[in-house]
């Protein structure tokens, strides 16, 4: 039965005002740190892109312009941020994070993953599954009516575990957009092939493990942590965002789920190999905290490439 508007309304204000109970004790947390909720969202943000201009921000953040001026002042002048006029107009500040302040906001954010995962761990695995679904249904629903799903540079995407079909998208997809994108010859395609080969045939509990970021309903990224010879060393492998799911964030919370995954199975470092040619994985590897260890020069997939390997200590 469908109920009336007004029984709907009552149903929104009952949700809101227990959520906002929720809500006040997750932020609690932040107390810990010497920054309120807002400038906890300025840091995370700043560490979601290589690089904002004060508008750009403001515009994200919805907030007060000289409220959001006197943080970022703040930050600056506590070598958090680094703020430069534009090459491209003079007129706009663009506003990066410094090495200190990409390590505060990872602070933050593993601070906010703690806080979010406790609340989560009480609860049965189908009704977490239940819960996170339903909140992504609300954002999807809200997002719809007020139009930023369709305008904003941020959309709705959720990350799943592996499903059936999925290693079969994941070595189709890495084939298309590299061939597309690089010209990559089929080679890549029999790399890819293999790796997730390897992952299903050798796959460890606790030590492995893959996801899938889908968009209404259909994949547009993956990643993947595998075990290595050496059981203190993770590898982050198949990192890929699909054309369809840029812009949104996709590769930045894959990455994230990866270095949390490593973190839980007990590995003291996480490490990569990928090419320089990629880069806007690279930013957000250096985002994540990665840092790049050794490059050479190599032949492969019928292109002169320099390969690099990245690694992240965890302990």
């Amino acid at each position: 039965m469908i109920r009336s508007i007004e029984d709907q309304v009552g149903a929104v204000r009952a949700f809101t005002r227990r959520w906002s109970e929720v809500a006040r004790v997750l932020d609690a947390g932040l107390l810990e740190s010497p920054y309120a909720l807002t400038e906890a969202r300025v840091l995370f943000e700043l560490n979601q892109a290589d690089s904002l201009d004060l508008r750009e921000l403001r515009r994200i953040m919805d907030i007060d312009p000289s409220y959001l001026t006197r943080i970022v002042g703040r930050f600056t002048a506590d070598g958090l941020v680094a703020a430069h006029p534009s090459t491209a107009d003079a007129r706009k500040r663009v506003l990066r994070l410094t090495e200190q302040g990409r390590s505060v906001a990872r602070l933050l954010d593993e601070r906010s993953q703690e806080q979010n995962r406790a609340l989560l761990a009480p609860l049965e695995e189908a009704d977490r599954e239940r819960l996170t679904a339903a909140m992504d249904t609300v954002r999807e629903v809200i997002d719809r009516a007020t139009g930023r799903a369709s305008t904003g540079p941020r959309g709705t995407f959720r990350l799943r575990a592996l499903r059936s079909g999925d290693l079969g998208w994941v070595i189709a997809r890495h084939a298309t957009v590299y061939a597309d994108e690089y010209g990559w010859d089929d080679s890549f395609e029999a790399l890819v092939a293999r790796v997730v080969a390897d992952f299903a045939q050798h796959r460890l509990p606790g030590r492995d493990d893959a996801w899938i970021a889908e968009v209404d309903g259909q994949p547009v990224g993956c990643v993947f942590c595998v075990h290595t010879e050496d059981e203190r060393v993770g590898q982050l492998r198949l990192l890929l965002v699909d054309p369809a799911g840029r812009g949104l964030g996709v590769g930045s919370a894959l990455v994230d789920a990866c270095v949390r995954f490593a973190r839980e199975a007990g590995y003291q470092r996480l490490v990569l190999w990928t090419n320089d040619v990629l880069a806007s994985a690279r930013r957000i590897y250096r985002a994540a905290g990665f840092t790049l260890a050794d490059q050479d020069s190599h032949r492969s997939f019928g292109h002169d490439l320099v390969g690099q390997h990245w690694e992240l200590r965890l302990s």
